[in-house]
């Protein structure tokens, strides 16, 4: 098949995705999702039960470095801060710090979250996990006893909590090296960053949460997930 006909094909498979991951965040179609580029920071769309420090949450509100961020059963929350952009699934809780630029600590304490930063230094922390990075689009799922990691495009290092001795640099292009991370020390070492599946997240999100800060992601033409 011709290159140029087979990412017009891509390119359409994933616009079909990110129509779907529209919807479910409340966006009328896809124009209007690709189209809020450039969004001031704050929450753009949301449903259930969605709360920004303690209250419930409104459409357009600000959302702050040192605000926390929470949802609830059947909820997801799509908010910008700076010029970078989140997606917060159910039954999650995400703390945030920083200065009036950016956030540069977000703490995961649990649930889903997906998210692509501008250029800077960030460090995001879970129960068991630290992630630093600079530039990234990156899906984190945080439990009691283990993080997954997917650097969906560009470089972090990954340690498991308090170990960084163990710190890892990954840099991808595609979502090529998902990771588990534990952080029981009475582990061995080889088991305690194992490589994990691509899972629970999609490029039509990714291409959805840049659009709303006028970038897009280095994969589009490549093969979609």
């Amino acid at each position: 098949m011709d290159k140029t006909l087979r990412q017009g094909k891509q390119r359409r498979l994933i616009l079909k995705a990110v129509s779907a991951s529209a919807i479910a965040v409340g966006f009328a179609s896809v124009r209007e999702a690709l189209a809020q580029g450039k969004r001031p920071p704050g929450m753009v769309r949301f449903q259930g039960n969605v709360r920004v420090n303690g209250k419930p949450a409104r459409r357009g509100q600000a959302v702050n470095p040192g605000d926390t961020v929470q949802t609830g059963t059947r909820s997801q929350a799509v908010f910008v801060i700076g010029q970078d952009a989140f997606m917060l699934r159910a039954s999650s809780r995400v703390e945030t710090a920083g200065n009036d630029i950016f956030a540069d600590v977000l703490r995961l304490a649990t649930g889903r979250l997906l998210s692509v930063f501008s250029s800077g230094a960030r460090r995001l922390e879970t129960p068991t996990a630290t992630v630093g990075i600079r530039g990234t689009g990156l899906y984190l799922e945080a439990e009691a006893k283990r993080t997954y990691v997917c650097t969906c495009y560009g470089t972090v290092v990954v340690a498991p909590r308090g170990m960084p001795k163990m710190s890892e640099t990954i840099t991808t292009k595609h979502h090529e090296q998902p990771r588990y991370i534990y952080a029981d020390s009475s582990m061995p070492e080889d088991k305690m960053m194992p490589k994990a599946p691509v899972i629970n997240h999609t490029d039509a999100e990714l291409i959805l949460l840049e659009s709303l800060v006028g970038r897009e992601p280095p994969f589009v033409g490549g093969p979609p997930y």
